[in-house]
């Protein structure tokens, strides 16, 4: 009974401590609405905080120069932000000031753990899919299949426009970009045609998707647009795509692909697993449409699935592996010398789960949050969107994310919450998904394919077709506010 004991006291405590968390947190989370809030904008505290964000944010524009991950800085300069505002409102003599940084942390909090859950358990279906060779059989089979570089222009574009709604852009991209260097290898001017034709499909097949792109999924869990209506930007997003592809394609030579031969052998439960991720889809939007549950729970439901299926998968691999040492006969899906003596662990996948990413996310979500606490938020929302209107600003919006990442700029858009339509909240959704296209640096898809391209695809390369990019970006513009002008009436769902 004491052996019982002292291995479960530890446990013990840490399900205590967080049952305690969840009580005093959800009381929190609950009177936010109702909080005092300063303001700081003109505050010695508020200008430091700013500087210390400027800081932080240059650091992280600087990640390919100074080869330090993107996160470290922005989780400093949240702690450091945060430990600003309580000192401002721990000095104020009201009490009622006392507990405000502890309600606004925890609201941004909530929201931040939110958006973790959900991507770890859709990063995790992704990893597992890769794992089981979905990814390598796509590539295998438009390598192996000659067709001239045209073609692979066109192949590639379109199933990372018809991948990335599903899939997230960033994998997407790095997927159809190895295809078009593996056919194309020693035709630079193809590669980088070929890469920015994907880095735009990727970019516009993710905002019509609430799975596509994190700023879909952020403005879809906030609850400001339903599931279904972000459909209504396909047309807009496929504009986006097809007009600066139908100008690239002219310079390209319609020849041959180098001949390749790969050969591919799905993993046991390939398909089931995806199978499983289109369904775990289905539970997180019915869920949330039908119950008004938090879209994170039906992914997190469909993980635990995932989870049970892949110790199924283990046992099955467990027995192949004793068959093996009994008889001396190697099973074909173990004769990879790296698969031997590893039975399918599901929690393998769990950690090749881009943190450094997810701690970003952290970083930024709580950055700005602070910000708006010290209410340069609704300064930029009275700048932006009572100046300008919201029409202007949500095109501007599309511009500025691609030179600052677009997720810290719809988390700001989603703090300000501007009285608009469901046709605006779309637009912006549209441009803040598509405008990193505008860029290589704009978007997570076109830093990845750079790296994979080194010295091939660049910035400047990039910025060479800017022009055919932009008419594009202005072209889906116009289509959504004329395809789609009967959601400028709607009004938001929260």
């Amino acid at each position: 009974m004491d052996r019982f004991n002292r291995r479960h006291v530890p446990s013990a405590i840490l399900w205590f401590a967080a049952l305690l968390s969840l009580m005093f947190s959800l009381p929190a989370v609950a009177a936010e609405s109702q909080v005092a809030l300063l303001d700081l904008t003109g505050h010695w505290v508020g200008f430091v905080a700013l500087a210390i964000f400027f800081v932080a944010y240059a650091l992280v524009i600087l990640e390919e120069e100074i080869h330090m991950r993107k996160s470290k800085p922005v989780i400093v300069a949240a702690g450091l932000i945060w430990a600003l505002i309580a000192f401002v409102y721990a000095q104020q003599s009201d009490p009622v000031f006392h507990e405000t940084a502890g309600i606004m942390i925890r609201h941004n909090l909530l929201e931040y753990v939110e958006l973790f859950l959900f991507l770890l358990a859709a990063m995790t279906f992704i990893n597992t899919m890769g794992e089981r060779g979905i990814f390598d059989g796509v590539r295998a089979w438009l390598v192996n299949q000659g067709f001239s570089l045209r073609s692979i222009f066109w192949l590639t574009g379109l199933m990372a426009f018809l991948i990335s709604p599903v899939a997230d852009n960033l994998t997407t991209a790095l997927l159809m970009a190895t295809v078009v260097m593996t056919v194309a290898a020693g035709n630079p001017k193809f590669i980088v045609l070929g890469c920015i034709n994907i880095v735009v499909a990727a970019n516009a097949g993710g905002a019509f998707s609430p799975f596509g792109d994190i700023t879909t999924l952020m403005v879809w869990q906030k609850g400001v647009l339903d599931f279904h209506e972000f459909f209504a930007l396909f047309l807009p997003a496929l504009v986006n795509w097809l007009v600066p592809a139908f100008i690239l394609a002219f310079a390209i030579r319609n020849v041959a692909s180098l001949p390749a031969q790969e050969t591919v052998q799905l993993k046991p439960g390939a398909l089931v697993i995806v199978g499983l991720f289109i369904a775990t889809i289905t539970m997180a939007a019915s869920g949330h449409h039908f119950l008004h549950l938090p879209p994170v729970l039906g992914m997190m439901t469909g993980l635990g699935l995932l989870k049970l299926y892949g110790y199924w998968l283990k046992l099955q691999d467990q027995k192949l592996l004793s068959r093996t040492e009994t008889d001396g006969e190697t099973p074909f899906n173990l004769r990879d010398e790296t698969q031997q003596h590893a039975p399918f662990n599901i929690f393998k996948q769990l950690q090749q789960a881009e943190w450094d990413t997810l701690m970003f996310f952290y970083g930024i979500i709580l950055c700005v949050g602070g910000l708006g606490t010290i209410g340069y938020l609704s300064v930029g929302s009275e700048l932006l969107y009572g100046d300008l209107g919201p029409t202007t600003a949500n095109i501007l919006i599309g511009v500025i994310s691609a030179v600052i990442d677009n997720i810290p700029v719809m988390f700001a858009v989603l703090s300000m919450m501007p009285e608009m339509s469901h046709g605006q909240w779309l637009l912006v959704t549209l441009t803040a998904g598509v405008g990193g296209s505008l860029l290589s640096i704009g978007s997570a898809a076109g830093v990845a394919v750079m790296g994979q391209a080194r010295g091939i695809y660049t910035f400047f390369a990039h910025l060479k077709w800017i022009w055919a990019i932009a008419l594009g970006y202005a072209l889906s513009i116009w289509l959504h506010l004329w395809w789609n002008a009967r959601y400028f009436d709607a009004v938001p769902l929260t």
